[in-house]
This record gives C-alpha cells, sequence and structure tokens, in this order.
C-alpha cells in the first residue's frame, strides 16, 4: 500500500519508528497532489518547499529526542478559512486575494504545535457560504467519486482532499453542515465538535454564533486524533468552552454500542429523500440494533423549521460580519483614483470583491437586521432556535444520541442547483439543527446509493460536549461495515 493510502495513524507511527521520514511522507502526498490537482481543485495554494521544510523540522525533532504526538509528520490540508502566517488566506473570495494574515489562528498554531505538516489551503465557497463548492471565486471543486459532480460544501476542497488521497487529514468549518454534508458526500467521515469545543480564534467569521472548526479523515480514530489535537479552551476566544476535551480517542477505540439508547428522528426522511439513502440509512439503523442499542423513534417538531430560521440568523450575522471588508484595512481597493469618496470606493470594491451568494446573504441579513422588521424576523427565528435546544434537550432524556440521513441526497452535478437557491439549501436539512443548538454531529459513511453508486452518510447527534458519543457509535458502524464490505468503502473506488 502507497503511503497516501495509509491511514494518519498509521503514517504516524512509521514516522515514530523510523521507517519512514516526515519528508518522504510529505514528499509522497506533493506528488499525489500533482498528479490529481488538475481535474481536482482541491487546494487553492501549496508551497512545496514550505511543506517539506516542516516536515524536515519535525524529522530533526524527533532525531533529537523529542517526544511527539501521535500525529507527528502526518500531512495535513488546511481550510482557506483559517489564517496562516506563512500563506494567503483568501476564505475563497476575490475580495481578499492574495492577503497574507499577520498571525496564525489557533487551529493553525496547535497543528503546528502537534507537528502536523500543512500541504497547503484548500477551497471553499466563498466565506463558507454554499454548499458545494461553486461559489468560490477560484472555480469549484470536483467530487473525486465523480468529477462532473460537487464534493459538498462549504468545505468542499478539504473533503475532496481527503477522497482523492491528497492528504489523510483535512480542517473544516461547519455552520449548518459544511463539515458533515461534503463528508457525507465524499464517503468520508466529518465531525462538527460542540460549539465552543473548538477555538474560532483566527477563523474568518461567518455566523460566529454556529462557526465551529472540526476534521475530516478516511476513518473515526483519524478524525478523533485531530480533534483531540487542535480541541480544548482558548481563552482568545470568548465563546470557548473552559472544559476538558471530551475523551473522543478512546471513544473511538472503543466502538461499542451495546445497551445504548439510539434515537430515529422521525421528521428526517420521506418526500424529498432520495431511497437510495433513506435505504441505506434504515439498513444502518438495524445494524445498529443487531449490535445491541436499543432504537426508538423520537420527534422533535421544531427540527422542521430550522431551515428558514437559520437563513435568517445566518445571513443576519454574516452581515455584521462581513462589513470590515470595506476597502479601508486590508485586502482588494477598487476605484481609489483620488477622484471619488470613501463610500464609492467602498461600493466599488464590494460589488468587485464579493460572489452573488456573499451579497445575497448579506442583503438578506441587512433585511432581517433593520429598523422595523428585527422582531419580525431575526427576533422569531432566535424564539425557534430555542425551541429547537428544547427538542434536543427533551430527546436527549429518552435516549443517548439521535441518528438521521446526513443530507438527503447523494452528490448532485455541478451545475445542477447554482441557479436555485432554495434547493442549495435543501442539502442542509438534517444537519442545521445541531449547529443551531451547539450539539456534537459526526457523519460516517453508511454504503452506496443504489442509484448511482454514490457515498451515503448517517449522522449521530450527541448533546453538548457528548462529542465522545458521536465517535463510540461511528466507530462502531465503521468497524461492522467494514466486516461486512471486507475493506473500507473508500476502496470500493473514486474516479482517480
Amino acid at each position: 500500500m502507497s503511503l497516501t493510502h495509509k491511514t494518519a495513524a498509521e503514517l504516524g507511527a512509521l514516522i515514530a519508528s523510523g521507517e519512514v521520514s516526515a519528508v518522504e511522507v510529505a514528499q509522497a502526498h506533493l506528488d499525489r497532489i500533482a498528479a490529481v490537482e488538475p481535474q481536482v481543485n482541491a487546494f487553492l495554494h501549496v508551497d512545496a518547499e514550505t511543506t517539506l521544510e516542516q516536515a524536515r523540522t519535525v524529522d530533526a525533532r524527533r532525531a533529537a529526542g523529542e517526544r511527539l504526538g501521535p500525529l507527528a509528520g502526518v500531512p495535513i490540508a488546511h481550510k482557506d478559512v483559517f489564517t496562516t502566517a506563512d500563506m494567503p488566506t483568501t476564505a475563497g473570495s476575490k475580495i481578499l486575494e492574495g492577503w497574507r494574515p499577520p498571525y496564525d489562528a489557533t487551529v493553525t498554531r496547535r497543528l503546528r504545535e502537534a507537528g502536523l505538516v500543512i500541504l497547503g489551503k484548500t477551497n471553499l465557497d466563498e466565506f463558507a457560504m454554499g454548499s458545494s463548492t461553486e461559489n468560490s471565486a477560484y472555480g469549484p471543486t470536483r467530487n473525486p467519486w465523480d468529477l462532473s459532480r460537487i464534493p459538498g460544501g462549504s468545505s468542499g476542497g478539504s473533503s475532496a482532499a481527503v477522497a482523492a488521497y491528497e492528504a489523510p487529514l483535512s480542517t473544516g468549518t461547519d455552520t449548518g453542515g459544511s463539515i458533515r454534508q461534503p463528508a457525507a458526500v465524499t464517503g468520508i467521515v466529518g465531525m462538527k465538535p460542540t460549539y465552543g469545543g473548538s477555538s474560532r480564534y483566527g477563523l474568518i467569521a461567518f455566523a460566529s454564533s454556529l462557526d465551529t472548526p472540526g476534521p475530516f479523515a478516511r476513518n473515526v480514530m483519524d478524525a478523533a486524533l485531530l480533534q483531540e489535537a487542535f480541541s480544548g479552551h482558548d481563552p482568545l476566544d470568548s465563546t470557548s468552552i473552559d472544559a476538558p476535551v471530551p475523551s473522543v480517542v478512546e471513544a473511538a477505540r472503543q466502538g461499542d454500542v451495546a445497551g445504548l439508547r439510539i434515537g430515529v428522528v422521525k421528521e428526517f426522511g420521506g418526500e424529498g429523500y432520495q431511497p437510495g439513502v433513506l435505504a441505506r440509512f434504515h439498513e444502518t439503523v438495524e445494524l445498529l440494533e443487531s449490535l445491541g442499542a436499543k432504537v426508538v423513534e423520537v420527534s422533535c417538531p421544531s427540527f422542521t423549521v430550522a431551515l428558514p430560521a437559520y437563513y435568517l440568523i445566518a445571513p443576519s450575522e454574516c452581515s455584521s460580519n462581513l462589513a470590515r471588508f470595506d476597502a479601508m484595512r486590508y485586502g482588494l481597493r477598487v476605484g481609489d483614483d483620488g477622484t471619488r469618496s470613501a463610500e464609492d470606493v467602498m461600493a466599488l470594491t464590494r460589488a468587485a470583491g464579493f460572489g452573488p451568494e456573499v451579497k445575497r446573504r448579506i442583503i438578506l441579513g441587512t433585511y432581517a437586521l433593520s429598523s422595523g422588521y428585527y422582531d419580525a424576523y431575526y427576533g422569531q427565528a432566535q424564539k425557534v432556535r430555542t425551541l429547537i435546544a428544547r427538542d434536543f434537550e427533551a430527546a436527549f432524556g429518552q435516549v443517548d444520541v439521535l441518528v438521521s440521513p446526513t443530507t438527503p441526497t447523494t452528490a448532485f452535478p455541478i451545475g445542477e442547483r447554482a441557479d436555485d437557491p432554495m434547493a442549495m439549501y435543501l442539502a442542509d436539512l438534517c444537519t442545521i439543527p445541531a449547529n443551531m443548538a451547539g450539539n456534537a454531529a459526526i457523519s460516517v459513511p453508511c454504503g452506496l446509493a443504489d442509484e448511482d453508486g454514490l457515498p451515503v452518510g448517517l449522522q449521530i447527534m450527541a448533546p453538548v460536549l457528548g462529542d465522545d458519543r458521536c465517535y463510540r457509535v461511528a466507530a462502531a458502524v465503521e468497524n461492522a461495515l467494514e466486516s461486512r464490505w471486507g475493506g473500507a468503502l473508500l476502496s470500493k473506488a473514486p474516479a482517480l
């Protein structure tokens, strides 16, 4: 098996034992990136020399006898929404083209401290607004399973990089499903930690009360190792939870659901769901039951209005957060020829620098926050958010975790929903409630749809700081399905 097809845990062990060097592992992944990037477009920036220098540093630290973590020397792809002092950070937008931040995000800093080797920055929907990575100012990323289809969004570059074996690990951010939905449609694992469990310091903000950094990997254990590496309290983030990181690695190692109470969300199914997705979902629920879990149906009525409430709250916060891109401080500046006012320069810059989806959400959010409409729209949406949190609280009084399909369909063709925002937004129908309540949730592959042979994801939702429950159930599903298939899902054939 080539180095690019090994798990992160395997690579870490090989590097630690001295069987291979971090430089050899990094070079193998750089070669893979060079081979497939023209087809996939997962990366916005790759600097081979910087990558190899990071790897040489890890090898030198180990040679000096320093004790390093389990992921030291393992390559990682980093979503281009986290600031990196040594690489450009664009958030997928022309308004930040070429911008080099003066500091590292906390997640970036912790990756470096853990000895992970950052290969480069991955593509995304502009400012993380989208479900397909078609909204990137730098062109769409393509799904390695079928290059004519989307890899999910907004973290589609990160999911595609892992699915295409360009990296064993990647980072993403999840605001309404932007880790779990891409993971589902590319056949990998994606985790949204508890809100506040991973630091937002240095993360370019979309919706501050929802944005959550999290890991992508090709298996559950690798995702747990990565989450443990960059999680934990950060005094630089006022929303960071001052509590121990849940024991996610131990939970992934346990992988046992015997005696666990699992709730199937009644509201997630039926019309609008692809038959092949529902078939794999119901089979996986039966599998969990056969492994000793107690399965019951749970009703969460407010989940049906989570989507419209989200599309008031998220654009409102986006409208406020993106006001900082004003052509005065950093980033793009258009029309500053000495004849125009600051207001004119600002208007010209934002018109040229923001894409259509970002403009749509700024307009929606500004309207929802405007005088006379605040209570009718934003205020009502926040009340719905409270109802969603109460439904979760009631559900977790009956069960340990909730399960649903991660997304109603498999990956759709590039361009199919580009002119239909409502159809695009429905891709996050099942994932949004966990963001609204701040809960932990993971997507794990659960098979291929009969209609198109494309991956289907199972979503597992747990209470706040119940991240370990997500990993425990996900590992059980992964282990049981791998036994059934005789190998990992991803070995069944991406297009590359």
